[in-house]
């Protein structure tokens, strides 16, 4: 990997890029027997793409000055202790993997470097460095630039998958520049020492009773703390995780834009002061939840707490500089746009915008950020965000009870934030749909998109661990006979898959089908969805007592599964505590629910989701083509897009469009003003499966 950040920062701080990565892959492409590549990718904004060339030179000067500096044996040194340590603490890989790979260091490696050769950096040599370096030259250079700009400009295609691409000579002044001795940026460099390198690896003796699961260890009226010594994988990692929890972000549309942009600008600023800490191999997140803030940091212990409070300080001393909140505003318009022209991403919106409560939509968080916004509506919400708080923790791996409670204060102290004036929850209310079949069918927002989606959702209600084990169970059963009968008897799609799902607490379970409308209606898809249902409902019933149970003692074996590495377990109990549940023990619970299910149990269960009374919804987002009575491609005309809206293919992206269906859903309700019909439903209340 390009082991500097200083190349990166300084694009970055002009506002031309959002991120840059460079380095091989060491897969077959970027490295075998023929050739090697290294490659330097940049993502570009708006005004990195206008100075294409000015990016590109950044990148030859920092090049030029690595092999003016030559090669460093202290920089050489820091990696290499990072490899081995790495090494050394390695977490347990897929089995395959682990086969694969020693398989392919026996093609390069003597045999005694099978397991090492390709992670451990033996000798330093600075003639191979040098070497390699000397390579690294403009007129080795292949120049790439990619971009929605160039739609209708490229005259060129290729062959195999009809890319259209154009190819130009750069221009005069940049090849003599570049042929030339040019002068080097003087603000490039490399890196300071690195001092998130750990070099204690004790493990540490525990202060309090060891556990099987997390044990609030403290709670107060501003946060509490989840801590799990781990004394299973016995390694020097741990893992930190914070949420912390504000009323004001689903205030609005308007405030979930500005948590999206605060978050990217926070990780923007942690950039580079974090950099060292990436190339140590820890580990940081930064995460927009639907209700607070999350943070997670992993990596050895020795240093983390390092990486923990140098987000916190940032966090704290919060600043945006007004071309970088330009730079993110812009990002973030692509980042919903590109969500709404996609037909899974859009049906899971519209899904979601029924079944819960309050939730903004992305449609509505598109039109905020398109009225626009200024850093003094974002300083004035973060203001308002980090006033009032509750921070919730949760600490695994190898640190005491007492140095994780310091983790807590350090947050609390350096936040100074209020207590909550009134709890925030962490789930939506959701909506009790009524006992019959509704259907919501919207236009797809991509004009050149074929693609369309079909889920149809049954909501169970307000259920428990029990419920929730048996919907695993039905899908489990569901999976194979659903491929089987929409995709490769019908050939409807590539994507059909049935779901259980938990929405803020309220179970339910659906069958989607993602298919093209050059192909098939998705009122048709709809009644083929029902024709399956129907036939797997007389499977089920005439299900062989052997096969029910057969199948009920794979899913107990699948929750019976050790975790192979401590992140597996983290993650598990991490959910508990952003839920705020805190069934810890949830999959032994699950197991022995497992154990009680009966075939005949499951047979009613299903029944009872599929008779007169179900609470059914159906969501359709229509692609464009002639199964949906489209005009032929080339004969749509765009639509005609508000000031300052992008619209090219896909026309109006602000806006739903629904649509009727057809006589082949008549016994179905449509939903035409999502608003409306949520506001005359009863709503469950805030709902957790905790029994």
């Amino acid at each position: 990997m390009l082991y500097n950040g200083a190349l990166s920062f300084d694009c970055v701080s002009r506002c031309w890029a959002l991120s840059l990565f460079g380095g091989n892959s060491e897969t077959g492409f970027d490295q075998n027997s023929t050739y090697s590549i290294f490659s330097i990718s940049i993502i570009l904004t708006d005004e990195g793409f206008q100075n294409f060339y000015q990016v590109v030179h950044l990148v030859f000067q920092y090049l030029k000055m690595l092999q003016t500096v030559g090669p460093q044996q202290r920089i050489y040194e820091e990696i290499q202790k990072i490899e081995a340590n790495e090494f050394r603490y390695q977490e347990q890989t897929d089995p395959i993997e682990y086969v694969e790979n020693i398989c392919e260091n026996m093609q390069l490696f003597p045999k005694e470097d099978f397991l090492t050769g390709d992670q451990l950096m033996f000798e330093y040599d600075p003639e191979v460095i040098s070497a390699a370096l000397s390579l690294l030259c403009p007129e080795r250079a292949n120049l790439q630039l990619l971009s929605p700009e160039h739609e209708g400009k490229c005259e060129l295609k290729e062959k195999w998958f009809g890319t259209q691409y154009s190819v130009e000579d750069i221009p005069q002044e940049w090849r003599d520049c570049w042929a030339g001795d040019f002068e080097l940026n003087s603000e490039l460099h490399l890196p300071p020492e690195n001092k998130f390198i750990a070099t204690d690896f004790t493990l540490k003796t525990s202060d309090c009773p060891d556990t099987e699961y997390p044990v609030r260890i403290i709670s107060n009226e501003k946060g509490c703390l989840w801590f799990k010594k781990d004394n299973k994988f016995k390694i020097p990692k741990a893992y930190v995780r914070f949420h912390l929890l504000s009323p004001v972000i689903q205030k609005s549309p308007e405030n979930l834009v500005l948590f999206d942009i605060f978050i990217n600008i926070l990780a923007h600023n942690l950039a580079e002061p974090a950099y060292e800490a990436d190339v140590a191999q820890m580990e940081y997140k930064l995460v927009a939840g639907e209700h607070g803030v999350m943070i997670k940091v992993k990596g050895f212990n020795h240093k983390l707490p390092l990486l923990l409070n140098l987000i916190v300080d940032y966090l704290a001393d919060f600043t945006a500089e007004p071309d970088v909140f330009s730079m993110f505003a812009e990002q973030l318009k692509k980042t919903y746009f590109n969500i709404l022209i996609k037909p899974d991403r859009l049906g899971k919106d519209v899904r979601l915008l029924i079944l819960e409560h309050c939730r903004w939509s992305t449609i509505q968080k598109y039109q905020a950020v398109m009225k626009g916004l200024s850093v003094t509506d974002l300083m004035e919400f973060v203001s308002s965000l980090k006033s009032e708080m509750y921070a919730e923790g949760l600490v695994q791996g190898n640190f005491t009870s007492a140095e994780s409670v310091e983790f807590l204060q350090y947050v609390i102290d350096k936040l100074q934030f209020r207590c909550l004036t009134e709890e925030v929850p962490v789930l939506f209310r959701v909506v009790e749909l009524p006992q019959k079949h509704y259907l919501c069918k919207v236009k797809s927002l991509n004009k050149g998109d074929a693609n369309s989606e079909v889920t149809v959702y049954y909501q169970s209600g307000l259920k428990y661990l029990r419920e929730h084990t048996m919907m695993e169970l039905l899908v489990m059963h569901m999976e194979e006979p659903c491929f089987d009968f929409l995709r490769t008897k019908e050939t409807l799609g590539y994507q059909v898959y049935p779901t259980y799902r938990n929405t803020s607490g309220v179970l339910g379970f659906s069958v989607t089908v993602e298919t093209q409308a050059t192909k098939f209606s998705t009122d048709l898809v709809e009644m083929k969805i029902e024709e399956f249902l129907v036939n797997f409902g007389e499977t089920l019933s005439s299900l062989t007592d052997e096969a029910f149970k057969t199948q009920v003692t794979a899913l107990i074996k699948l929750k019976e599964c050790e975790d192979t590495h401590l992140g597996e377990e983290v993650d598990r109990n991490w959910f508990e505590v952003v839920t705020q549940q805190y069934i810890f023990d949830r999959l032994s619970k699950e197991i022995e629910a497992l154990r009680l299910i009966t075939k005949a149990e499951l047979v009613s269960w299903f029944t009872e989701h599929r008779n007169a009374g179900s609470r059914k919804l159906s969501v359709h987002v229509v692609g464009f083509g002639e199964e949906e009575n489209d005009p032929p491609e080339g004969e749509n005309s765009s639509c005609s897009p508000e000031q300052g809206e992008r619209s090219s293919a896909y026309g109006e992206v602000s806006k739903l469009t629904f649509l009727p269906a057809s006589p082949m859903l008549a016994d179905a309700t449509v939903i035409t003003d999502i608003r409306a019909f949520t506001s005359t439903l009863t709503l469950y209340p805030y709902h957790k499966i905790l029994k």
